[in-house]
């Protein structure tokens, strides 16, 4: 396993918040449940070598209204998504703007990154990730 760029972060207690509880639909518990346990290559390097081991929560395929998204950092109200190529699709592309509308309507800020992203530019992501995390107050 490689270690994070951002090892500041790491081996420190991790830090518990009250969060808001969003609504979900409860149809979804199992899929979520399984794309849990199948995350994408990109999904488990960004999870296991940076999300895994920050000083907040951070869930994996958390349902959130209709939606499962890829990771979510309750105590910030913060989705982190990881976007492959058939995000680009224009179909794709609307049915994600309307999650991200409803989703910022719920207060939520979303950061997408594409998986190219990750294999080009993973401390990028992880620092602009961090820098969410200061920039929100927290709950």
């Amino acid at each position: 396993m490689r270690r994070s760029p951002f090892s500041l972060y790491q081996k420190q207690p991790k830090l518990h918040f009250t969060t808001m509880i969003y609504n979900y639909n409860k149809k979804l518990v199992s899929n979520a449940r399984t794309l849990r346990n199948n995350m994408t290559p990109e999904e488990k390097h960004l999870w296991y070598d940076f999300l895994k081991e920050l000083p907040v929560t951070v869930n994996r395929q958390k349902n959130i209204g209709n939606y499962i998204v890829d990771f979510f950092i309750s105590c910030k109200r913060i989705v982190i998504e990881i976007d492959g190529v058939q995000h680009k699709m224009n179909e794709h592309k609307r049915s994600d703007d309307q999650r991200d509308n409803e989703l910022r309507n719920l207060g939520i800020t979303i950061l997408r990154y594409t998986n190219e992203d990750i294999h080009k530019n993973f401390n990028s992501v992880c620092e602009d990730i961090l820098k969410h995390l200061e920039l929100n107050n927290i709950n």
